[in-house]
């Protein structure tokens, strides 16, 4: 009796702590987004995206190496994300041809079959 009121009261304690982890995490990443800051300062934000510094007659500083890499690699995710969602559709092309030719593959299996004849189709007739 005693083993198992301890196992009841660990197992409760232990998934009150799982939910509590939880709910924190989950508060922590709606302040970050409610600011308007990412999880990490290497995400994205202004401080990531934007230069450091500027010339003191208005002019853009150059970018940086970090700031060009981010750039890149948006850009490469860009391509690839766009690569993939055509290879996705034209599976879905494909799909939908497959789809048509097996219900005209079928049709003709269909039609192919032996037709009624005789009292058969007589009675047939009668009935429609």
């Amino acid at each position: 009796m005693a083993a198992s009121l301890r196992t009841l009261c660990f197992s409760v304690l232990q998934k009150s702590f799982e939910i509590l982890l939880y709910h924190t995490h989950f508060s922590l990443n709606l302040n970050y987004f409610r600011n308007g800051l990412s999880r990490s300062g290497s995400e994205f934000g202004p401080l990531t995206d934007l230069p450091d510094w500027s010339f003191a007659d208005g002019r853009p500083a150059p970018p940086l190496k970090g700031h060009l890499r981010r750039r890149q690699e948006r850009e490469d995710l860009a391509r690839r994300i766009v690569m993939l969602s055509l290879e996705v559709d034209r599976g879905m092309e494909m799909w939908a041809q497959k789809q048509e030719e097996a219900k005209l593959l079928e049709e003709e299996r269909k039609s192919k079959f032996l037709k009624p004849k005789g009292r058969l189709l007589m009675k047939k007739d009668l009935k429609s």
